[in-house]
């Protein structure tokens, strides 16, 4: 869907993007991730032209983006950054509808659109349409800007840190929001983050960017297990890659088929690692596991969670 071709940056002499190729695959979740000043967010920003290459060739649908006009390109890619930039004497419904504004959508179909989005984010229409963004929490402003980016359901939505600034917990529900979405809709979305966890929790595909060039593009488990170089195990945190390989584990996938067992029960999403935190929590060596319809799946047991198969390096 969106290729890079040797495309190559500079600021004042300086190279920030250097002989990059990349494709993006349609409906895929890429998260861009690197040290400040590694060159990802200018990657975001010249997909939609608000950076320009100076040299190389970037395809938008087999189209070279200097082929778009700038408004045309920008219309069929929603932006959510992390500073939201809501309008403040706009309410939450009309900032949701920019986009469908500019298009000139029928009021009847913007307004069933915004409807539904706010319903997507758990912002209850009737009691969030008419706020203002300074009624809103932190979290909240979040949620409608990312609905305003998705309003024109455009074909690619770019992040650049949209959770950077929220506290933990708020980002923690913002992330699984994002995957839910990502899951129901299909969108292509193409995300910039400084966070490896919040990389691997979210990503289809990680690609990790150093001083403007590509150091490796892999999924989240082969990311973690098998780094390309001491860059990337530095980068991704070499003494606790383990941890990090069992966060992206499904707990229900180890369980074995046995009948309930006395004791604790977790829940079907429930990775390995909130497994293992749990078992030793309350000092146990196995642990009920539920199905997503909420039924018993299974007993995962310690000595299960450390098999061999699969595990980082094996």
């Amino acid at each position: 869907m969106i290729r890079f071709e040797h495309i190559c940056k500079s600021y004042k002499g300086a190279r920030v993007v250097d002989d990059l190729n990349l494709h993006i695959a349609r409906g895929e979740l890429l998260v861009l991730i690197g040290a400040s000043g590694s060159g990802k967010s200018t990657i975001l920003k010249m997909i939609n032209r608000l950076e320009p290459h100076d040299s190389g060739r970037i395809l938008f649908d087999g189209r070279e983006i200097q082929s778009f006009k700038p408004r045309d390109l920008r219309l069929r890619m929603g932006y959510a950054i992390q500073s939201v930039g809501l309008f403040p004497h706009w309410t939450v419904a009309r900032n949701i509808a920019t986009v469908p504004n500019l298009l000139g959508w029928p009021a009847a179909k913007i307004g069933k659109r915004v409807d539904a989005l706010l319903t997507l984010f758990e912002l209850a229409p009737a009691q969030y349409r008419t706020r203002l963004p300074h009624q809103l929490s932190g979290g909240q402003q979040q949620r409608v800007g990312v609905a305003r980016a998705l309003a024109a359901d455009p074909d690619v939505l770019l992040m650049d840190e949209p959770f950077g600034a929220l506290d933990p917990v708020t980002r923690a529900a913002l992330q699984q929001a994002l995957k839910r979405i990502h899951r129901q809709s299909g969108k292509t979305i193409v995300l910039v983050t400084h966070d490896i966890d919040e990389a691997l929790l979210l990503a289809t595909r990680v690609v990790l960017i150093d001083q403007g060039r590509v150091v490796q593009q892999a999924t989240p488990l082969d990311l973690l297990s098998r780094p390309a170089n001491a860059t990337v195990e530095e980068f991704v945190g070499r003494s606790d890659i383990g941890i990090k390989w069992l966060s992206l584990q499904s707990a229900v996938d180890r369980a074995r088929a046995q009948p309930t067992s006395p004791g604790l029960t977790l829940a079907a999403q429930a990775s390995l690692r909130e497994a293992v935190s749990i078992m030793a929590l309350h000092h146990v060596d196995r642990i009920n596991v539920l199905d997503t319809s909420g039924q018993h799946a299974g007993v995962l047991y310690a000595a299960d969670v450390f098999a061999p198969q699969g595990t980082p390096g094996g």
